[in-house]
């Protein structure tokens, strides 16, 4: 095995049959159809495409840190509301139960929208790593949220975690004001080099107008509805993880909130990591060692999706071992960073000219377990034991397990049909 990839890398040069071929009919890529069509590729460094990716990442950075600061300074505004009530012993009314933590809506319009920048800026074969460059700003904003918005809390007071991310949010949208452009043809500060780069690698590959949204074609693609159950699947145990993470570590493991922040955090560093990494090594696998697109899109998925359900189950047996607990939950949230390269990205190697509209799709049912997924796993962890929590693991490893089997099954990796005005030839 180790053989063979090393061998199709060696003569990938010579015997270049196109990484997208998915035995479906799909000619080879633009950047390697030939001496006589090949583009010299743009150099990354200062270049207004990595610009964007590293604005972008910031972009997920602000939109995670506003999501998840509620999550560590709901900990410390309950725990003052607790002792404000004990404090007050005279009361007429009967004390009420206390509050519900609050579930995360988190159906925006950031990722489609980016997404609908990348159609228009991201070569085919860069796409992995400028779209993980994207995605490392959301476990980014995890990592140094929850810590940092514990230590806001006990030294500064809760609202103070929620005016110092906005300011982060407001500098970031003045500087996407001034440095971000629709597509590299009315970018005013764009090299011709990276401008002719990258609209000569998708000329083929967007379609000509989109006037004419295919909503039946769209509706009914089988690929398309594959990202959704992997797309759903995977967030069932991201949200579970991210929502109620630092419950598990305060009522279970019994850290106090500066403990908690710093060690719910943690998982999502070795997240941000291999994301990053598996970006690098797919397009790598693509370009280089030839492999088709399908075939890096599923098996990143699979490793992306069965190897954290694994460790997640793993972690609900550990007991009160809070080193095995935390390794644990480490590595199933690191392997989860790899199916960033897989189905993550497929909307765009599918129906890049939609790509935005089908991110739509996906994320809104993706949001789903957002809203979901933690109210069940709080009404089965009533009395918060143990053997609740494995309940609740198993119950995430089984849906991850399943998205990722069908997603394996229907995933494709070709421009569809119905995605370009054009005549010539693409497969399902």
């Amino acid at each position: 095995m180790v053989y063979e990839a090393v061998k199709r890398c060696s003569t990938g040069n010579m015997e270049r049959s196109g990484s997208d071929t998915d035995g479906d009919g799909q000619e080879t890529p633009l950047l390697h159809r030939g001496r006589e069509d090949k583009v010299p590729r743009a150099p990354a460094c200062c270049s207004s495409r990595y610009a964007l990716a590293l604005l972008s990442c910031y972009g997920c950075f602000v939109v995670y840190s506003l999501r998840v600061n509620l999550s560590v300074a709901m900990v410390d505004m309950l725990n003052r509301t607790r002792q404000a009530g004990d404090n007050q012993s005279s009361s007429v009314c009967p004390a009420h139960a206390d509050p519900t933590r609050p579930t995360h809506n988190h159906t925006g319009v950031t990722f489609p929208a980016m997404y609908t920048m990348w159609a228009a800026w991201a070569p085919p074969l860069e796409r992995s790593r400028l779209l993980t460059i994207t995605y490392i700003g959301a476990q980014l904003g995890t990592v140094v949220c929850l810590p940092l918005s514990g230590e806001i809390c006990f030294y500064l007071g809760w609202p103070y975690v929620f005016y110092i991310f906005g300011a982060v949010g407001l500098f970031w949208f003045v500087l996407w004001s001034l440095f971000v452009f629709d597509s590299p043809n009315t970018h005013p500060r764009i090299s011709e080099q990276e401008r002719l780069y990258i609209t000569s690698s998708l000329k083929n590959e967007l379609s000509p107008s989109v006037d004419h949204i295919p909503w039946c074609s769209i509706l009914s693609s089988v690929p398309l509805w594959a990202i959704v159950v992997a797309h759903f699947s995977y967030n069932w145990s991201f949200y579970t993880l991210l929502t109620l993470l630092p419950t598990y570590m305060k009522d279970i493991l019994g850290f106090s909130i500066q403990q908690n922040g710093m060690l719910s955090a943690l998982p999502y560093v070795g997240c941000a990591v291999l994301a990053l990494l598996s970006g690098q090594v797919a397009d790598y696998l693509r370009e280089t060692c030839m492999y088709r697109t399908v075939v890096v899109r599923k098996c990143f998925s699979l490793v992306g999706m069965i190897g954290p359900a694994v460790f997640l189950v793993a972690a609900g047996y550990t007991g009160c071992d809070y080193v095995l607990a935390i390794t644990f939950l480490t590595i199933s949230s690191s392997l989860g960073g790899v199916s960033a390269s897989g189905f993550n990205i497929n909307h765009l190697d599918i129906a890049p000219s939609y790509a935005g509209i089908l991110l739509g799709i996906t994320n809104t049912f993706a949001t789903i377990p957002g809203m979901v997924g933690p109210v069940i796993a709080r009404s089965l962890t009533q009395n918060n034991t143990i053997k609740e929590w494995q309940t609740v693991f198993y119950i995430a490893a089984g849906i991850n397990l399943f998205g990722s089997l069908f997603y394996a099954a229907f995933g494709r990796g070709t421009v569809q049909p119905w995605a370009v005005q054009m005549s010539y030839p693409h497969g399902d």
